[in-house]
């Protein structure tokens, strides 16, 4: 029991102490420092708010507080997540010098870059807690399902995480790939828009697990309603089930890493 101890100890050390420096490579020689974290999603608002007066513009339909304060919420999930996928894909690849020569448990790495895009979001969303009360919110109740709803995200991007990361130790342009596939998935994710404006075809989009994330997240914190419990369930159990599979598939592969650096 005392070994298992120590060894879980020194895991989770390990795992802190390259979270820590991922943090700090990221933002030391940057000129806005942690604030870089709030840009992503920024941008995303400010193209959302974008599209929300073009499709107002089209139907005469003004845009109200309410579609701000969605894209703002929807844009902070939306970022931890694609920043989470983007540094753990190359986490192993980047570290490969650790990776052959020192021996511990090598999901740290991805590990230590969602935590590190956990660190981005807990910037990025208390920034966007101080800017909503200026476009009206109030927080309620409901809100606290945040907190669960984000859980379900960082368990499906921890799973992706790791299937990913090992994928691309043994075929390096899936880095590539996933660039490109995260490029364009904004568009085919309810984060600019809500899934109830594709009408009849709204199920087609809610099937991506981040889907039903993002619209609870926005019922909770702005609608001050409760999620849509059946897709919240949908999400959750995929999440879970990925986690299990990256990482019974990460620790399947990890005694091949070094030979294939």
């Amino acid at each position: 029991m005392s070994t298992n101890h120590a060894e879980l100890t020194r895991f989770f050390d390990l795992l802190l102490t390259l979270t820590r420096r991922d943090i700090r490579v990221r933002y030391k020689q940057s000129v806005m420092g942690v604030l870089w974290a709030v840009l992503m999603p920024a941008l995303v608002v400010g193209a959302g708010a974008l599209v929300r007066v073009g499709a107002a513009q089209l139907s005469g339909t003004p845009v109200g507080m309410n579609d701000i304060e969605s894209i703002i919420v929807r844009a902070v999930a939306w970022a931890l997540f694609i920043g989470a996928i983007r540094f753990a894909t190359n986490s192993l690849v980047g570290n490969a010098n650790l990776v052959t020569k020192i021996a511990f448990p090598k999901e740290v790495f991805p590990l230590s870059a969602v935590l590190s895009s956990l660190f981005d979001f807990a910037v990025a969303a208390a920034v966007a807690l101080v800017a909503l009360p200026f476009l009206g919110w109030r927080p309620t109740f409901e809100a606290l399902w945040a907190l669960p709803l984000v859980l379900v995200l960082l368990a499906f991007t921890t799973g992706l995480s790791l299937v990913l990361s090992s994928a691309n130790l043994f075929f390096r342009d899936v880095k590539y790939v996933v660039e490109i596939l995260l490029t364009y998935a904004i568009f085919f994710t309810p984060v600019l828009y809500e899934a109830r404006v594709l009408g009849k075809w709204a199920y087609i989009v809610m099937f991506n697990p981040v889907a039903p994330v993002l619209e609870g997240l926005a019922a909770v914190v702005v609608d001050h309603r409760a999620p849509d419990w059946m897709w919240v369930g949908y999400s959750a159990a995929v999440s879970v089930l990925l986690l299990v599979f990256g990482y019974w598939l990460f620790k399947q592969l990890e005694g091949r890493f070094a030979e294939s650096i």
